[in-house]
């Protein structure tokens, strides 16, 4: 095995000389006592953070870890959002691979054999803590993963004698934050925004309150960790810093770029603690690590072999698998808004694959857009004021992109055709095999017979290799697939039948001679989740008609809450054509589903002529039926 590491200064920018990693085994546990594992975790942020060369960050708490630790540079979540990056971490197992977990806010039923990993260390007398966020994203119950989970819960409370694994997660970087302003020691003026982000006031308060939110936060992470100083077990106490997905600037946390993937990771290890990793203090890690990688480490770390049906590995300790040389990232349905995307980086570069590159970036999400960062956006935008790298958030995408991030940190440069040919074909190929393996029930639509683990294994109701390709082509949005895309609406797959339509519908007014098959299928298909595109596509090429009453009438009575969304979501974007779908827009409106009542809140104002950037779609009382949900 072979990982890059490098020493470095903790302020540093970038590595130092890069040397090899011994390749000898670590010690083994035989004659040791089981060290006490800490995990601190933050919100949704990237890492501004000194230690990772931000001289704008105020952090000495994590820069202290990191001189004292080992850095990990390029660290990635495997969802740019907390639900689903949760669910790789509590399990070991990627979401996409127990559909429907990759969405934002679902409940994914899990196959029998999978446990939140924490069972495994309280089977060998770990007394296991979590304060207090869960947001699993699947049916896991905490009361069987934790021995105590909740705002009061603390590995001070641990029978005597016994190893302790303790979560304590940080909110103070969290989205909301920047919802108001947090002033402190970075001011507007102080900060540099990235080339896709206008240049506004809003913008220039949001990231300057972000640096400020981030150096509360540094502030809890140094008290956790007095609290082991005063209670003299730090000398026995393994600590892990993370973040749990990027953020939260516009553009970052949803989005499968680095600054919704990126994420800091710095594990400290006393000297009693460090035969068990083949780095020194004061480290830094260049191989590519991933968040799924984090319980299984655990595990490695209390002597405990990480099932082997798990995706991710471990990256210390005994039983320390190989360096991962790529790692995965993606996007599905975020809040109310639908999208796909599949994404690739070695840390050097990022290859994406955008599946439904007809939906714009820039998909208005209520939660998101209380940031008035957005609202600037969009309001600059509205006005015609954006630069070109400014205006692409606001368009369709294309079906491919590849980024340089070390001269290219931004993004903003697609290099898609422009001479890295080999690297492109090498990264889509390792994306191709990597969503074979894990068999990616991302293409399968939300609320769908074939959705989980179990179903999505029948090869003939998911065939996905062919899923594959059929929804490349229809991503490529090329009419000389017109043909094929037809012959597919009769598949026997539904998900087959779903990205054939997903093909027509891209095509727009391309797709004017499939009309007669877009007809037969609406009139046919059992599927609501195919006769939903079926008839968004029909809607635009027909200017109305039927199409648009039948999503009315799935908006109004489908069982399914999901396939309702779906529904709405297709009246979204046939615009005024979706003016007779008003009163089931309206019920949807009054409903108790988060998604539903904001997703028609936006409709209804732009169907009103009523919305403006600013307009206030996600609200407090939305707030209090969720917390009254529980």
């Amino acid at each position: 095995m072979t990982w890059t590491i490098s020493r470095r200064g903790v302020f540093a920018s970038t590595a130092g000389a890069v040397i090899a990693a011994a390749a000898s085994a670590p010690r083994s546990f035989a004659a040791q006592s089981q060290p006490n594992i800490l995990w601190l975790v933050s919100e949704d942020n990237n890492p501004f953070i000194g230690a990772y060369g931000d001289g704008l960050a105020h952090t000495p708490a994590i820069d202290r870890l990191a001189a004292e630790g080992i850095l990990y540079r390029n660290v990635f979540c495997n969802a740019p959002v907390c639900a689903p990056s949760r669910f790789a971490i509590i399990t070991g197992a990627l979401p996409e691979s127990h559909g429907p977990a990759h969405n934002m806010r679902a409940t994914a039923k899990l196959p029998s054999f999978l446990r939140g990993f924490p069972e495994y260390l309280r089977q060998v007398g770990y007394y296991c803590t979590n304060n207090a966020k869960t947001d699993y994203n699947c049916d896991l119950d905490p009361a069987v993963v934790w021995d105590r989970s909740g705002p009061k819960a603390h590995w001070r409370d641990r029978p005597p004698q016994s190893p302790f694994f303790a979560v304590f997660n940080h909110e103070a970087s969290h989205e909301s934050a920047i919802f108001k302003p947090t002033h402190g020691r970075v001011k507007p003026q102080d900060v540099r925004l990235p080339a896709y982000l206008p240049d506004t006031p809003e913008m220039r308060e949001e990231a300057s309150s972000y640096y400020n939110c981030l150096e509360i936060m540094d502030a809890q992470i140094a008290a956790r960790r007095a609290e082991l100083d005063t209670a003299e077990v730090a000398e026995d106490t393994i600590i892990f810093y993370y973040s749990d997905n990027g953020g939260v600037l516009p553009r970052s946390k949803r989005y499968c770029y680095d600054e919704g993937l990126r994420c800091a990771l710095v594990v400290y290890l006393p000297s009693k603690w460090l035969a068990l990793v083949e780095a020194t203090p004061g480290s830094v890690v260049e191989n590519p690590v991933s968040l799924v990688d984090l319980g299984p480490t655990v595990l490695s770390l209390a002597g405990v072999a990480p099932p082997s049906h798990l995706y991710g590995q471990a990256f210390l300790g005994p039983h320390r698998g190989e360096a991962r040389t790529h790692v995965f990232g993606m996007r599905n349905r975020m809040d109310e808004r639908y999208d796909m995307v599949r994404t690739v980086s070695d840390g050097r570069f990022r290859y994406i694959r955008n599946y439904t590159p007809h939906r714009i970036w820039g998909q208005h999400q209520a939660y998101a857009w209380q940031a008035r960062g957005y609202q600037s956006w969009e309001g600059v935008r509205l006005a015609g004021g954006l630069t070109e790298p400014q205006d692409r958030f606001w368009h369709d995408k294309p079906f491919e992109e590849f980024y340089d991030l070390q001269n290219d940190p931004d993004q903003v440069r697609n290099l898609i055709e422009q001479g890295h040919e080999d690297r492109i074909r090498t990264m889509g190929e390792a994306l191709d095999r990597h969503m074979l393996d894990i068999n990616d029930n991302g293409f399968i639509p939300e609320g769908s017979p074939v959705e989980g683990y179990t179903a999505s294994r029948d090869a003939l109701a998911y065939p996905l290799r062919e899923i594959m390709r059929i929804a490349a082509v229809a991503a490529r949005r090329d009419p000389a697939h017109l043909d094929e895309l037809c012959d597919h609406l009769e598949d026997p797959s539904e998900v087959m039948r779903y990205w054939a339509a997903q093909g027509l519908l891209m095509l727009a007014r391309q797709a004017v001679p499939s009309i007669s098959a877009l007809r037969n299928c609406f009139d046919n298909d059992q599927s609501p989740h195919v006769r939903i595109v079926v008839a968004e596509a029909l809607a635009v090429l027909e200017e109305g008609g039927p199409a648009v009453d039948a999503l009315a009438d799935l908006l109004a009575t489908h069982a399914h809450p999901r396939v309702r969304l779906q529904a709405l979501n297709a009246l979204t974007y046939i615009g005024d054509l979706a003016r007779p779908a008003l009163p089931s827009i309206e019920r949807a409106a009054a409903s108790d589903d988060e998604y539903l009542i904001v997703a028609a809140r936006y409709l209804i104002l732009m169907l009103n002529n009523k919305y403006k950037p600013t307009s206030l779609v996600y609200d407090a009382s939305i707030l209090a039926r969720q917390m009254k949900r529980g």
